[in-house]
């Protein structure tokens, strides 16, 4: 890593300035760190919190900007690095080998700010293993610029570059910006304030005094083709040299190849946390170790203290005590569940698979007013409706997080719950696993279509970026479990802790006995489950998965058992997803959101009941 100096500020008067551009991964700091040896300047731009690293070397002031997708002042970084380009002398542009049709659009904006470039073709040896051969002349004669390939983390090619910025060149401009780059030069003085310009930039418009012009759809659609045109000249596709990796990594985002990969994956998920770890680990960690030695042995002790019987003996070691229950649940049933779902789900992120399933069920998203980008936190969701709940905020409208959030709260189930469910489903038999999924995902569809209805807008295209296909790396995949597993246990636990009070309070005052009568016409008369399944649903407004532990502990008929994991399946989120959704809407929505939850949960249990029992 690069000594930080932040002491000796740079005088960059007299210096040539040379600017470092590319998206974001292209590898561009690997090359400011080889092109300026050690020492760094990294500070705050200007009224903002993004960070500008320079180097002075020789006579040439070295400047990285932040990794962007186009410097048309989306966002601040985008922002930085326009006024940084605007004033450089020489732009080097970094692009990824393999990316290069997302890549070159910003080559191209840079090249029609009329600023002289070289082009880094970096990671070449990717692009190799990805069946990609790139004729570099053909792109150089295309461009009118320099281009150098590169393996930056190997140095490989920094000669050829450093060769290549003693002689930038200034690129060959489109043709549908050239006129008007030229008509606007006397008027705004630099082809690089004329293009911003053009492409409504509004600071641009503002300096000068003008009204943006309304083009910048018509030349980014006319960029865009440009660049396709390119690549389609200089990229030749080897598919006898396309590794295994690659040809698997096409047949993923295939609908006739991709989907039943996809079901085949999660049926092994399934299957591990299902079957392996619900009933076989568990039963070794809940029933052995927990009900058999810890149980008992904590009775023993507080019962030395606090006499049996007691209010405080009842609260903190009966059924539902908080050293007792909250312990047990947590170690015993959900620890190892969490840890499984996490496992797997490090494993197929750090393959390159997730983002695949998320191009691949983009098109069936958006019937649902979502694009695939949605899938991630709907993956997450199986994880932790919390997590996923935050992570919605990748999603690029208000409109779809809203969507996203109330299909997370209401119709999936995290990771506790699910194992619990997937424990007292799997072994029914297929027809009892059958109708709770034909409920909980004809639910899904119907609040997805009516909200996609209702709501003002439209649903934004998915743009996502499709790492190569790779085997996971064992020390990623195990931090990654590790910390995920450390947090939920670290959130759930005190929650858990407050719930088992709760109740032991309920029951301690006879009010539990008071509201299994007050719901009874709910839980025996639409419901058609035992009297007792209400302190399951009064546990599960604290966290899901208490509910289904609790409903698991009631001897109930397998049609009983499908309405109820059907009913706890869409009911009201845990309290900690409950604040989360308040945090990340409005209260009005949030509060809707939840009373929708209660009332959906009923009414779809109410019918399956109708219909198996």
């Amino acid at each position: 890593m690069p000594k930080h100096d932040h002491h000796t500020h740079i005088d960059t008067t007299g210096l040539k300035r040379m600017v470092l551009v590319g998206n974001p991964n292209a590898g561009k700091s690997v090359f400011f760190n080889a092109l300026t040896g050690m020492y760094v300047d990294v500070s705050n731009f200007p009224g903002t919190t993004v960070e500008i690293t320079q180097a002075k070397i020789g006579g040439r002031l070295y400047i990285d900007t932040p990794g962007v997708y186009g410097i048309s002042a989306f966002n601040d970084e985008e922002r930085v690095t326009r006024d940084v380009a605007l004033n450089a002398e020489v732009i080097i542009n970094v692009v990824n080998a393999a990316h290069l049709e997302r890549d070159l659009f910003l080559t191209l904006q840079c090249l029609e700010m009329g600023i002289p470039m070289v082009v880094a073709v970096n990671m070449i040896d990717e692009a190799e293993h990805l069946g990609l051969k790139i004729d570099l002349d053909l792109l150089s004669h295309l461009l009118g610029v320099p281009v150098v390939g590169t393996v930056a983390v190997e140095k490989q090619g920094f000669k050829e570059l450093e060769i290549a910025l003693q002689q930038p060149k200034v690129g060959l401009i489109g043709a549908y910006v050239a006129d008007d780059l030229n008509r606007l030069l006397d008027r705004l003085g630099t082809k690089g304030e004329a293009l911003l310009y053009l492409e409504d930039d509004a600071d641009v418009a503002k300096r000068h005094g003008l009204k943006p012009p309304g083009s910048r759809e018509k030349i980014y659609l006319a960029r865009r083709e440009r660049v396709n045109d390119i690549v389609h000249h200089v990229v030749k596709e080897n598919n006898t040299k396309a590794k295994f990796a690659t040809v698997l990594g096409r047949l993923m985002l295939k609908p006739l190849t991709g989907i039943p990969m996809l079901l085949a994956t999660l049926f092994g998920m399934y299957y591990v946390i299902g079957f392996f770890i619900a009933q076989t680990v568990v039963g070794v960690t809940e029933e052995v170790i927990m009900l058999e030695r810890y149980e008992p042995f904590m009775r023993n002790l507080v019962g030395g203290f606090i006499a049996e019987g007691t209010v405080l003996n009842t609260l903190l070691v009966g059924e539902f005590g908080v050293l007792t229950m909250t312990i047990t649940y947590v170690f015993g049933l959900l620890l190892p569940l969490v840890v499984g779902f996490y496992l797997l789900l490090a494993i197929l992120e750090d393959s390159g698979y997730l983002p695949r399933i998320a191009a691949l069920l983009d098109r069936a998203l958006t019937g649902i007013g979502l694009n695939g980008r949605a899938v991630i936190p709907m993956i997450l969701g199986f994880g932790c409706v919390t997590m996923a709940t935050i992570t919605t905020r990748l999603l690029g409208t208000s409109r779809e997080r809203l969507i996203a959030i109330a299909l997370l709260v209401i119709t999936i189930p995290c990771s506790a719950q699910l194992g619990v469910i997937v424990g007292l489903i799997a072994p029914l038999g297929w027809q009892h696993v059958a109708s709770y999924m034909v409920a909980v995902f004809a639910t899904f569809v119907i609040i997805g279509v009516v909200l996609n209805k209702v709501l003002p807008g439209k649903s934004s295209d998915l743009l996502i970026d499709l790492p190569p296909i790779r085997l996971p790396r064992v020390e990623n995949v195990l931090k990654k479990t590790m910390n995920k597993s450390y947090m939920f246990i670290a959130e759930a636990a005190p929650l858990f802790a407050i719930g088992a009070f709760i109740i032991g309070v309920l029951e301690v005052t006879g009010a539990l006995v008071a509201l299994q009568n007050v719901f009874a016409p709910l839980t025996v008369g639409w419901l058609k489950l035992p009297k007792e399944a209400a302190t399951a649903f009064i546990m599960g407004i604290v966290r899901r998965d208490f509910g289904a532990a609790g409903l698991a502990d009631m001897s109930l008929t397998a049609a009983q058992t499908v309405v109820a994991m059907v009913t706890i399946t869409l009911f009201v989120p845990c309290i900690a997803a409950v604040l989360v959704m308040f945090k990340e809407r409005n209260w009005k929505e949030a509060s809707i959101l939840w009373i929708s939850a209660f009332a959906i949960a009923f009414l779809v249990g109410g019918i399956v009941a109708q219909v198996v029992i």
